[in-house]
């Protein structure tokens, strides 16, 4: 199947993986995009009538069904729904903000379920393809992103379950990137960090998922080094203890660098 003639949402389009996925979208022939994100500046400079941008914090239940009005009112429908938008804190879990975990699971997790739900509801029996971003941090967690791993890990359990339970009309395809070098990692912590261990960059990433939706696939795994580790530590527990000594050694240099920032040593 060819992603041809459809009239597509993609969520967290404005930026990294949900930009690239949109641009390549928009060369296929025949299709509509309802570009969804907070900022729409590098949306704006596209101009293309294939693509409405659309700005919106998809973070609460009201946001969501806006969205789905905005883009059935201006597409007439909606054939394939890309649940991309999120975002990661890199940071020590030392405080205590009821607020601060309730927002990223607002957006991380709440949203692109419920996205599902409507999306389910108004297809209504019709074909659909519903696309969701999950991370490779949802399958082992890292230091740092206690907060964003625990966001993901609930999107796996959800993809699990609905992948057991769906009609037969919605196929479901998930992405699992690694590390990406985007602007991501600059925009979950104020002072600079080593990114985990391997960075893939997003063109690829975009390039493999729109090809698995087209072929069908349940789960996207754009890194094969992830693919192969991840094999290789369920036979060899050790290399898994080591390559998580070597990710502890990177949060804490962090730390320090925090405390040296915040002390005023820097």
């Amino acid at each position: 199947m060819k992603i041809e003639n459809m009239k597509i949402i993609v969520t967290g389009a404005n930026s990294g993986i949900g930009l690239a996925v949109m641009k390549i979208l928009m060369k296929k022939e025949g299709n509509l995009i309802v570009a969804a994100d907070k900022e729409t500046d590098q949306l704006e400079v596209i101009k293309s009538d294939k693509v409405i941008p659309y700005s919106v914090d998809v973070s609460s239940e009201k946001a969501v069904d806006d969205l789905f009005s905005y883009a059935i009112d201006k597409m007439g429908g909606i054939d394939f729904f890309f649940a991309n938008a999120g975002y990661a804190y890199y940071e020590e879990m030392n405080y205590a903000s009821w607020e601060r975990i309730r927002d990223i699971f607002n957006t991380n997790v709440i949203s692109p379920i419920y996205s599902y739900q409507k999306y389910r509801q108004y297809l209504d029996g019709k074909k659909g393809i519903f696309g969701m971003t999950v991370s490779a941090i949802g399958e082992m967690a890292m230091p740092g992103f206690a907060l964003y791993s625990a966001t993901k890990y609930a999107l796996n359990g959800v993809r699990q379950s609905i992948m057991m339970e769906k009609p037969e009309n919605i196929q479901i395809t998930c992405l699992y990137p690694i590390a990406t070098d985007t602007n991501f990692f600059k925009t979950s912590c104020p002072i600079p960090y080593k990114k985990p261990f391997p960075v893939q960059d997003v063109k690829p990433v975009a390039e493999k998922f729109v090809r698995g939706v087209e072929r069908g696939c349940k789960k996207v795994r754009p890194s094969p080094i992830f693919v192969f580790s991840k094999a290789l530590m369920s036979i060899c527990p050790l290399i898994k203890k080591i390559y998580l000594a070597l990710e502890k050694k990177k949060f804490k240099e962090y730390k320090k660098d925090r405390d040296d920032i915040l002390s005023g040593d820097i």
